[in-house]
């Protein structure tokens, strides 16, 4: 006989709210230089290497900032951590307009990564006013302002070709200020979901040893680095492998972040439901499928006949590209809400501590892919070596939970192959 659910209050859905509306403003600053970037490199004359060090730059000091947020998290609350953020990242934003060299770019967009840290603070905060039972779902609710990036297509071009780039950082300024009013109206605190007061900073991270911290690491940096990597990326290969106009490239580009951010609700709904582990397996293998297509280069070759020479052309349209990046987004949506699953599975009392280097894998892989799609492109002149890239990176992780996962399972004759401790049976 099933339980009854616990309630849920009703400030929680308050705090999911706002937190959800902050963490979505935040991603689409997060990806500012995906649009803005390409006037900025034909200004400076980057090449494609420069390019990715570019976009990557606010991805990483995101992502190194990803640990401490959390923890900070744990220990002060993330109403005030949230705020402190939005606070500090205001005036980096909007002196983003009045730079003019290659260094200023890198040295402010350190800055404004700092807004991607939002995730590590709105996570463990969103989901300390639910129940265990409904986490999953609250945290995918949440995660779902990834879609921040696909915002991000929408506006930026538009405020780009109306009024220039240097519009876009003095907007987006305006919005996190409005943002952090929002917030703090909104959000609320509560003593009981904070770590004890003589919990010291070693004690915290002392869960990273755990074995299984560095396993989720690895699928978190395919399922939301590969996304954050591909949504900076998009754009320009659009522009360069088809032509298109940057307005329409933008558009398209959107195809895959979108979903991939909206549909990580539904992605933590499944995990509730289904399991970590059930989400994260088949969330691999459809991934392997479209990154194997995705990876052959447009392809032309001649082949002798009885009836002369003929030439035939192997590649992907535009249009089977943006359906299976569709695709993939859609993957992905529900691969980040089913590792995120796993750590308040197996984690409930650190969530913090852990989402937080979970988070840190993922946004040093989404700060290092953009700068080796440039580097393979400038090495191998073929723009699909990215996709060859992640299709290597979805090998690892397969690879990885078959052994620690599935074979463990088999072995045990666990048939719904969720080991991971605190999943339902």
């Amino acid at each position: 006989m099933r339980s009854s659910p616990t309630p849920v209050p009703r400030k929680a859905w308050s705090v999911l709210a706002v937190s959800t509306f902050a963490f979505t403003v935040c991603f689409m600053v997060w990806m500012m230089f995906a649009v803005i970037g390409i006037p900025i490199r034909k200004t400076l004359g980057l090449n494609a290497t420069e390019f990715g060090l570019l976009t990557a730059m606010p991805v990483l000091s995101g992502s190194l900032i990803r640990v401490p947020l959390g923890i900070w998290t744990d220990r002060f609350g993330g109403r005030i951590v949230m705020a402190v953020l939005l606070a500090v990242v205001v005036p980096a934003v909007w002196l983003m307009a009045y730079a003019t060299q290659y260094w200023h770019y890198l040295a402010i967009g350190m800055v404004l990564g700092l807004a991607g840290g939002a995730f590590s603070v709105g996570t463990p905060y969103v989901a300390r006013w639910f129940p265990k039972e409904r986490q999953g779902t609250a945290m995918g609710v949440f995660g779902a302002g990834n879609s921040g990036a696909a915002v991000n297509k929408f506006l930026a071009p538009a405020l780009l070709v109306a009024y220039g780039w240097t519009s876009v950082p003095k907007v987006y300024a305006a919005l996190l200020l409005g943002t952090l009013i929002v917030f703090w109206l909104g959000s609320a605190s509560d003593p009981k979901h904070l770590v004890p007061a003589n919990t010291t900073f070693t004690e915290q991270l002392r869960v990273l040893k755990d074995p299984k911290v560095l396993r989720y690491c690895q699928y978190y940096s395919i399922v939301f680095g590969g996304y954050v990597g591909l949504s900076l990326w998009m754009v320009q290969y659009y522009v360069g492998e088809y032509g298109l106009d940057i307005r329409v490239a933008a558009l398209l580009a959107a195809c895959f972040s979108l979903p991939g951010g909206v549909l990580r609700a539904i992605g933590g709904v499944l995990s509730d439901r289904h399991g970590a582990h059930r989400v994260t397996w088949w969330v691999m293998w459809v991934s392997w499928v479209c990154l194997f297509l995705l990876s052959y280069p447009q392809t032309s070759f001649t082949v002798s006949t009885v009836a002369g020479a003929k030439t035939f052309h192997v590649g992907l349209n535009v249009y089977a590209f943006t359906a299976l990046m569709f695709l993939l987004g859609i993957c992905w949506a529900f691969g980040k809400a089913s590792v995120f699953k796993y750590i308040s599975n197996d984690f409930s009392h650190n969530i913090g501590a852990v989402s937080g280097i979970v988070g840190l894998a993922g946004g040093l892989g989404g700060f290092l892919l953009p700068i080796l799609f440039g580097a393979l492109l400038d090495l191998t002149g073929i723009r699909s070596s990215a996709f060859m890239l992640l299709y290597g990176i979805v090998w690892v992780s397969l690879i990885w939970m078959y052994w620690t996962e599935v074979r463990t399972a088999n072995v045990l004759n666990v048939p719904d192959l969720r080991p991971s401790q605190g999943e339902s049976k």
